[in-house]
């Protein structure tokens, strides 16, 4: 099927894609080189708050010069993008994604993940691009890796019965959580959380992108169906051998990610306790970020859902905030969750918590 053309554009380029860190990934550069292998994607646009770093990134990818912005407003009166990729850090996003769904010129925003700073910037941004008739997407590209399909096909082909449990062990429970948690929610087919009940520890200062993430967390969730959902970051990392672990009526699975990539099929039944599967898989020359990419773009050509929709995302965030909401109540948080913050941050901010800073900073 011919698609019809969509003009993209950029808000926040970053500096060096080289140097990735916890100041900036630049993954304005990976959103762009996958938009470039899409035949009706052009790149019309790009602004950053500081020019050189616009000009650098228009040089990469043959943007023209009257494309380069220092103002995201500036640019999109005066390219008018189908599509904008917003890839700037948490705290800025929900201003950004409202201020272009508002601005009349865009008909798509694909947002870096996290959502937002807060849970209140997440409802936000939501709810002004549904208002405006803008499709609204976050970068949870995770979901197109193949371990992820292959783990979704098995678990419907019922390899371990009914689902039953999903844990993750692995990084944070925000800036890494984000990809976590929405991968359990897409094992679990979308379902909405209805309690999360979590604790967390934050002694050593821990900022990425600008914003707080804590040192540990353990933290349980029940879906609308029965599923239950667990989480485990910092030293509590090796409740499992796998990033995720799918726990059925008849069996589990692990599914890795980052040491691995590879499917694990285990029988529980006491006759039959064993490895029933195992699939290794390879990096192909497709990445995740571009086979989201061309969902996404495919989504805004045709009007057709994409996975990485606002409603997904908004409930892997409710989860997250939910359970530093838990932290800071010390109890059970039934949702859905009426706060505008965000917990962990509010904490540091009031004098809750007090991490010191990391030795030599």
């Amino acid at each position: 099927m011919t698609l019809p053309e969509l003009d993209v554009a950029f808000i926040g380029t970053g500096a060096n894609p080289d140097e990735p860190s916890v100041e900036g990934f630049a993954m304005a550069y990976q959103h762009a080189a996958a938009y470039g292998k899409l035949d009706h994607c052009n790149l019309v646009g790009c602004a950053d708050i500081v020019r050189e770093n616009a000009e650098a990134f228009a040089e990469e990818y043959g943007i023209d010069d009257d494309g380069v912005f220092e103002d995201y407003e500036a640019m999109l009166a005066a390219v008018e993008p189908d599509i904008v990729s917003i890839c700037t850090p948490p705290a800025t996003h929900s201003d950004l994604v409202v201020g272009a769904a508002e601005s009349g010129v865009v008909d798509a925003i694909h947002c870096e993940k996290p959502m937002a700073l807060t849970w209140g910037g997440a409802k936000r941004m939501a709810r002004v691009c549904e208002e405006e008739g803008v499709q609204l997407t976050f970068n949870h590209m995770r979901r197109f890796g193949e371990p992820f399909r292959v783990a979704k096909r098995k678990l419907d082909e019922g390899a371990i019965g009914e689902l039953r449990r999903i844990e993750y062990s692995w990084g944070n429970f925000y800036d890494n959580g984000t990809h976590a948690v929405d991968m359990c929610n897409y094992f679990n087919g979308e379902q909405s959380a209805e309690w999360v009940i979590g604790q967390l520890d934050y002694t050593e200062e821990d900022v990425r992108f600008g914003t707080h993430n804590e040192n540990q967390v353990l933290a349980c969730w029940e879906y609308e169906n029965g599923v239950y959902g667990m989480a485990a970051t910092g030293p509590a990392e090796a409740v499992t051998d796998a990033d995720w672990r799918l726990s059925g009526t008849d069996g589990y699975m692990d599914v890795h990610l980052t040491d691995k990539l590879a499917v694990e099929v285990y029988s529980t039944d006491p006759d039959d306790c064993e490895k029933l599967a195992f699939e290794e898989m390879a990096t192909g020359e497709e990445t995740c970020i571009d086979l989201a990419i061309a969902d996404v773009a495919r989504a805004a050509a045709t009007g057709q859902p994409t996975e990485l929709a606002a409603e997904n995302a908004l409930n892997a965030t409710e989860i997250i905030f939910a359970g530093y909401e838990s932290a800071r109540r010390r109890g059970r948080v039934d949702l859905p969750l009426e706060i505008e913050d965000n917990p962990l941050e509010s904490m540091v901010d009031d004098g809750q918590l007090s991490p010191t800073a990391p030795v030599g900073e």
